[in-house]
């Protein structure tokens, strides 16, 4: 549906970007089933921020929104079974890109402490992008 619609120049890229945010590293998501070679990093960020976004929402009304390490765990089990980005998985642990997010649109209660070295999938010596 996203690829029907007329984009402005800047934001031609937007159904690539939406629509890859079901997609996996290994090839086994949807909708067209792509790997992490054939998706852009702006469409792997994506579905990190997706995922971050459902887990930690305070806002549905089916589900209590997840602590900060309630959310990099299962973030973490998503990164070693290859769902997310590995990479950039790091780099949003390491430059606690998560907390910045918990601390503009979580409750208080939300946030919790985090052992980095506890989250799976979280390699803090893996090499920048």
């Amino acid at each position: 549906m996203l690829e029907k619609l007329p984009y402005p120049k800047n934001l031609r890229r937007v159904p690539e970007y939406a629509g890859g945010h079901h997609e996996r590293m290994d090839g086994k998501g949807y909708p067209k089933g792509l790997t992490r070679e054939q998706m852009s990093i702006p469409a792997r960020m994506m579905g990190i921020a997706d995922v971050f976004e459902a887990l930690s929402a305070k806002d549905r009304p089916y589900k209590k929104g997840k602590t900060l390490s309630e959310c990099l765990h299962i973030l973490g089990k998503f990164c070693a079974n290859n769902h997310i980005d590995p990479d950039i998985f790091d780099l949003f642990v390491r430059e606690k890109i998560y907390l910045r997010y918990a601390e503009a649109y979580l409750d208080s209660d939300q946030i919790d402490a985090v052992d980095e070295h506890a989250i799976p999938g979280y390699n803090p010596d893996r090499p920048n992008l």
